[in-house]
């Protein structure tokens, strides 16, 4: 709610005050002179106002009603305005707290989101990571069935080649893959 309506609602407050004292002070006054009357006709049974008197005094009381219906008039008329007013503010109110919980939930969610990702690719990354095992473990054990291959050709060459050039031996290391290269290149 802007500052205008604040200072508006402020302002129809205190005209709607200042209109309800008049109100009041007027209610005391045809109270005094309701008793005045009376006072005056109890006393003076035997007086008889005239008609010009009653007129006046009939006027100056129809006046007096008419401002006091306007007045009341007034005060339902301010009256409606606070009510719309205040059902606004409540309104207003409800959607600020609406706000501030989505805000709230959104916070939690950008908080969260870092995790989140992380677990997310955890799960991607273990299939790519067994995946791995499994081709690193092949490979060590094609290394190792290339390397015996290796040995055994190299010893089949040597006997079948006894009466011919004598081949160098290869010390056998089936863990050392730099082996596999010497022998594959003899």
């Amino acid at each position: 709610m802007s500052q205008f309506d604040t200072s508006d609602i402020q302002a129809l407050s205190t005209e709607l005050s200042q209109l309800r004292q008049e109100l009041q002070l007027r209610d005391q006054l045809v109270q005094q002179l309701s008793q005045e009357l009376f006072r005056l006709v109890k006393d003076n049974t035997n007086y008889m106002p005239q008609r010009s008197e009653i007129e006046q005094d009939s006027s100056q009381l129809q006046a007096i009603n008419e401002q006091l219906q306007a007045v009341e008039q007034q005060v339902a008329f301010y009256q409606e305005q606070i009510t719309s007013r205040d059902t606004e503010i409540y309104q207003l109110r409800q959607s600020v707290q609406e706000l501030t919980d989505r805000t709230r939930m959104l916070e939690q969610v950008v908080q969260e989101l870092p995790q989140i990702y992380r677990r997310k690719f955890e799960e991607r990354m273990n299939p790519v990571r067994e995946k791995v095992a499994n081709l690193q473990r092949e490979n060590r054990q094609l290394q190792a069935e290339l390397q015996s291959v290796s040995y055994r050709l190299a010893l089949k060459t040597r006997y079948t080649n006894h009466g011919g050039v004598d081949l160098p031996t290869f010390p056998r290391a089936e863990s050392d893959p730099g082996n596999i290269s010497t022998a594959q290149n003899a």
